[in-house]
């Protein structure tokens, strides 16, 4: 592995717009983008993804604390001035620590004439760093994706948008880069965001085989006109982990990806994901390590790598990693409600609950809900959660076909466990035709379809129980980070129904694998009453997975 000097560590900082119409700040988001696209193909340099410089200003007066926050020696500062079709571009290379000017430009332009600035302003940042640049990565960052000023727009305003994830954001920046393709045909970027926007899309109700085709195409042109371009293969690697379920070929993509922009921490962040799809844990948490020091501030990131931790039975280190996140946003219930799930996990529910009972879980965010039920369900409390959930109404409302199930699924579970079997059953025979239409849709939440399947059984459904379990283990494929935990939820299913000899294989199974059950759950979880009993049951208590 290079090894980077913190001299040639670097910020880009949100660029300030100066345009008196308001309507063109996105011209400073997406030219700061793009230079950041240019300098993550710089193998010499250690370069911040924005996810974690948009939380600064343009022009900060702390620059020192700013740096370091980030972990960079150097910061880039600039603005941009759209009038009609004249731009002007400014930026200052400055070192954090002495406030010293590396280098500083003007760029007036054209709109017609501006695409090389991006590419000008990379070359002089390497240089000015002393970077060492190999033929490739000078060649990519030299390259200009159109000369279409339209096409150019276009691009540049969906790239401005691309934090935000409602799907109104999403099908609007679908919509500009398909502008931007239909107005440059031979527009590689705008074909490869294309197709991950449109990824981005698919997994939820409007997913569709059109939907798939357009991504797939979307992606291959991207692919065709510019191979060596790390956003064609980021692509690629959606198109083939989200739409075929195919882990290794979007493995194998986004190691390319990552030869191409060895400083894109979103790349890098999709690639640790998929290397532990595939088993190489160890290379997953070395790569989420690395994502993190390029997007410190990016909370995302650190949950990715506390749910591995988490899921390898690591839980001190787990929580160590969630200490951290909560450094950055000390209010975020998903971040505390995780801190709890992962004391549950281990068995301590005194300090789950200590943690619990001194937020306001009722319900803000639906991780933190689901957290805070599963606590009274260990406690074996339905009453409590039955009396919490009424007020919320659930499965009387219409909601995409995922949350109508979700919430059909958790009353007909507690009304079940309650022994309420006549309250139950409205909401399962809802949550069946849900289900069922979910799987014509192909469509899956995991944690639904855990759910469902000890609902199912408890109702005696032994068909749906198998329909689930088949169609969940098919989804799953060939990722060996789902699997264990799809293990123990076929393995409910089975308890429940009191099919004991399909249950405990998996169960041991899932025991000796990364993320799979834990010994608390088999000693706290009510899914294994009915097979406490048994010998081989007990068996697995005493094991040390």
């Amino acid at each position: 592995m290079t090894v980077i000097s913190d001299n040639k560590s670097l910020a880009v900082l949100p660029f300030e717009s100066l345009s008196e119409d308001k309507s063109n700040a996105y011209f400073a988001d997406g030219i700061q983008d793009e230079i950041l696209a240019r300098l993550s193909k710089i193998g010499d340099l250690k370069v911040i993804s924005r996810t974690s410089t948009q939380r600064f200003k343009s022009v900060p007066s702390d620059l020192p604390e700013i740096a370091a926050k980030l972990g960079v020696a150097n910061v880039l500062e600039g603005s941009v001035q759209k009038s009609g079709d004249a731009v002007r571009v400014t930026v200052q290379l400055i070192n954090a620590a002495n406030d010293s000017h590396l280098w500083a430009e003007t760029y007036d332009r054209k709109l017609s004439d501006v695409f090389g600035v991006e590419s000008d302003i990379a070359q002089k940042i390497a240089s000015s760093l002393e970077a060492k640049l190999t033929g490739r990565e000078k060649a990519a960052i030299r390259s200009v994706g159109t000369k279409n000023p339209q096409a150019y727009e276009f691009y540049l305003r969906a790239l401005a948008e691309r934090n935000r994830s409602s799907d109104p954001d999403i099908l609007r920046r679908i919509n500009a880069y398909r502008r931007a393709v239909e107005l440059d045909p031979n527009y590689a970027d705008a074909w490869a965001m294309l197709a991950i926007e449109q990824a981005n899309y698919f997994d939820g109700p409007q997913k569709s085989e059109e939907l798939e085709k357009n991504i797939r195409v979307a992606a291959e042109t991207a692919l065709r006109l510019a191979p060596d371009s790390a956003r064609a293969h980021e692509a690629m690697s959606l198109y083939y982990g989200d739409c075929r379920n195919d882990n290794a070929a979007a493995l194998a993509e986004l190691e390319l990806a990552r030869e191409l922009a060895p400083n894109d921490g979103g790349i890098l962040s999709d690639l640790g994901i998929f290397q532990r799809a595939q088993g190489k844990v160890d290379e997953a948490i070395a790569t989420m390590k690395k994502a993190a020091d390029l997007d410190p501030l990016n909370v995302d990131v650190w949950k990715t790598l506390f749910f591995t931790y988490n899921g390898l039975r690591q839980f001190a280190e787990a929580r160590s990693v969630l200490e951290h996140a909560l450094t950055l946003e000390p209010e975020e219930l998903d971040v505390i409600g995780a801190m709890a799930a992962s004391y549950q996990a281990e068995g301590n529910l005194d300090a789950a609950w200590k943690i619990l009972s001194s937020h306001p879980f009722s319900p803000p965010t639906q991780w933190a809900f689901v957290i805070y039920h599963e606590q009274y369900y260990l406690w074996r409390d339905y009453g409590f959660l039955i009396e919490a959930i009424k007020p919320l109404n659930l499965g009387s409302k219409s909601y995409p076909p995922i949350v109508n199930a979700a919430n059909d699924v958790l009353p007909a579970n507690l009304y079940l466990l309650n022994q309420e079997r006549d309250l139950a059953l409205p909401h399962a025979q809802k949550a069946e035709r849900e289900m069922q239409e979910l799987r014509a849709q192909k469509l899956v939440l995991y944690e639904v379809s855990a759910a469902y399947i000890e609902m199912a059984a408890r109702a005696g459904n032994r068909a749906e129980v198998q329909r689930e379990i088949d169609y969940v283990f098919a989804k799953v494929g060939d990722n060996k980070w789902r699997l264990p935990a799809a293990e123990s939820w076929a393995a409910a299913g089975y308890a429940l129904l009191g099919d004991f000899d399909k249950a405990l294989p998996l169960l041991q199974d899932s025991l000796a694998k990364p993320n799979g059950i834990t010994i608390a759950d088999l000693r706290l979880n009510p899914a294994w009453d009915s097979v406490r009993d048994d010998p081989r049951f007990q068996k697995l208590l005493e094991s040390k997975p």
